[in-house]
């Protein structure tokens, strides 16, 4: 199997799985506990916030431990709620449904939403989210760091600048960003960012809030107050411990350059495949996305008839997002962008890690291309000359 969907979930670094092992089995005691076994579990999930919090270049106490980045995004957006009721919202046109939906309740709440429309590149439009501001009423911004679909990076550090010149707060999806590319709380003033441990070599199930010194927190996850009081719950000390050594690897890597290797390698793929087939195109900004993410169309075919092909071949990758479910959904935010709706469904996502490697690129291009090669040839006889009789 070659796996070109790390965009859905990750492969577990082994040294992540090492890392979590001893608190499944010796180290098991509740870190809310007053004994020394408990207060040892304590000191490795604070060991784990200082490498999350570095990762991102956050204060440890800026760092709380959450399920994942749904939970981390609905918990600011059920905050802000709380304590801005009947402000407006901005959300932008390509915001993952963890950020869309709990937008609808939102507005079904009672407050205000607006939605930033982003160009053909599926960047948001400055001028835009700068008029939207200026109604006066927004309290909170929610853009995603980087898109799910096509790994567009957004303009992070103009709309922080914006959104707090006009007196809102700014909350970040991240999930997609952290890990994969340098991201820096201390540089782009965000208020609120989510991440998710399974994007860069955690389990599933683990992930964290940053909540800036400056911003309220208002939390919904009630009762033994773990978390400094901002998100109660007995702690997932084997996730927490996963997500901390993830996140020390994920450092290293960008230090040793993991960008640059994964650009690479996902660039000689993009070359490899638009030369064999004329009719595929790149979707979203070339300058500004992921180096780990390629979104390419191949009009006139379907990409769920392409995906059954190259499963067939081996080859993991996606159409529309793993997040919703196991089906194949269509794509807002390639509609958002321009793109017709059978763009959007001729359109595949692959996405990279640093465990694939060269060849696996290779060789996943040339079975791409044969997949095209053979439902073009497919439709294009069943599109023959017509016998009249």
């Amino acid at each position: 199997m070659i796996y070109l969907d790390s965009n859905a979930t990750t492969r577990v670094d082994p040294r992540v799985v090492e890392a979590m092992l001893p608190f499944l089995t010796e180290q098991f005691a509740n870190p809310s506990s007053s004994y020394a076994a408990a207060k040892a579990v304590r000191v490795a999930i604070e060991q784990a916030r200082d490498h999350v919090a570095n990762l991102i270049h956050a204060s440890p106490r800026e760092v709380h431990f959450t399920s994942g980045g749904t939970e981390a995004l609905n918990a600011v957006l059920a905050s802000a709620a709380r304590t801005h009721a009947g402000s407006r919202l901005i959300i932008g046109a390509t915001e993952h449904p963890a950020i869309a939906e709990p937008a609808k309740r939102w507005l079904k709440d009672g407050g205000g939403l607006s939605i930033a429309p982003v160009d053909a590149g599926g960047r948001i439009q400055l001028d835009a989210l700068q008029q939207l501001l200026a109604k006066g009423d927004t309290s909170l911004v929610a853009i995603m760091w980087a898109n799910n679909e096509t790994g567009v990076i957004s303009p992070i550090r103009e709309v922080v600048e914006l959104a707090h010149a006009a007196g809102a707060r700014v909350l970040c999806d991240a999930v997609q960003a952290v890990g994969k590319i340098p991201v820096d709380v201390q540089d782009i003033r965000v208020d609120y960012l989510a991440l998710s441990g399974h994007k860069f070599h955690a389990p599933k199930g683990t992930g964290a809030l940053y909540v800036s010194s400056r911003s309220r927190f208002e939390p919904w996850m009630l009762g033994g107050g773990q978390e400094d009081g901002l998100r109660s719950g007995t702690e997932n000390v084997a996730g927490i411990v996963a997500l901390g050594q993830a996140s020390a690897l994920m450092s290293e890597a960008l230090a040793d350059g993991s960008e640059a290797a994964l650009s690479t390698m996902r660039d000689a793929f993009e070359a490899t495949v638009l030369a064999a087939c004329p009719a595929a195109r790149i979707n979203g900004s070339l300058q500004h996305r992921l180096p780990t993410t390629s979104s390419i169309r191949f009009t006139g075919l379907v990409a769920a008839e392409m995906l059954i092909l190259l499963d067939q071949r081996g080859l993991c990758c996606s159409a529309g997002s793993a997040c919703h479910s196991a089906g194949v959904h269509p794509c807002p935010t390639l509609e958002a962008m321009g793109l017709s709706a059978q763009d959007a469904a001729s359109t595949l996502r692959f996405s990279f890690s640093r465990f694939n490697t060269t060849q696996e690129a290779a060789t996943a291009a040339e079975q791409v291309i044969a997949v095209e090669n053979k439902l073009r040839a497919l439709a294009d006889e069943a599109a023959g000359p017509v016998v009249l009789s």
